[in-house]
């Protein structure tokens, strides 16, 4: 996993100095590849992985970035972070807001859908800019997940798929 880890960070550090060298913002590669400005960040990041409709878009975006860091774009990614990420003022800051508001998101979501969660993989997220009625710039995250209900785990259900499984399918 260390070796894993050491070629992520370089491919991570290769990907952000071809961002920088670009002098595009998230917003703007999002603007060009039709992607979200957050799901672009997860690209670079090596979070997401980058589809192959997707990449000549990137490749247009990005006309310097190294084939070789595209087509590992394109490969899944280890999906982790670092636990020391919390000390991060804005990741803190985040953490907490979901702490803070969760139960009451969570009572919510139930209340509107039912017994259920929102999705994390099937998820949109993205950050705007936005003037408060102050005239102050605002922060505005947008979580735009697939509802997922709960099941009740149905004994018989359960046996007939496996014997469906085990007898029925070649």
């Amino acid at each position: 996993m260390e070796a894993q880890s050491t070629s992520k960070t370089a491919v991570v550090s290769s990907l952000k100095a071809a961002k920088r060298n670009s002098g595009k913002t998230y917003g703007q590669i999002a603007a060009e590849t039709g992607l979200t400005n957050v799901y672009v960040a997860q690209l670079f990041k090596r979070q997401a992985q980058l589809s192959p409709e997707t990449a000549p878009k990137l490749r247009s975006a990005l006309p310097q970035l190294p084939e070789e860091l595209l087509q590992e774009m394109m490969q899944p990614p280890c999906r982790s972070y670092d636990p020391n990420l919390i000390q991060e003022p804005t990741v803190y800051r985040l953490n907490e807001a979901v702490m803070h508001f969760g139960e009451s998101i969570k009572e919510i979501i139930n209340e509107e859908f039912g017994d259920g969660i929102m999705s994390a993989i099937d998820f949109y997220c993205s950050v705007d800019k936005v003037k408060g009625v102050d005239g102050k710039d605002r922060v505005v995250l947008t979580f735009d997940g697939k509802y997922l209900p709960y099941t009740e785990q149905v004994s018989c259900l359960y046996y007939a798929t496996l014997i469906w499984n085990q007898f029925c399918l070649p």
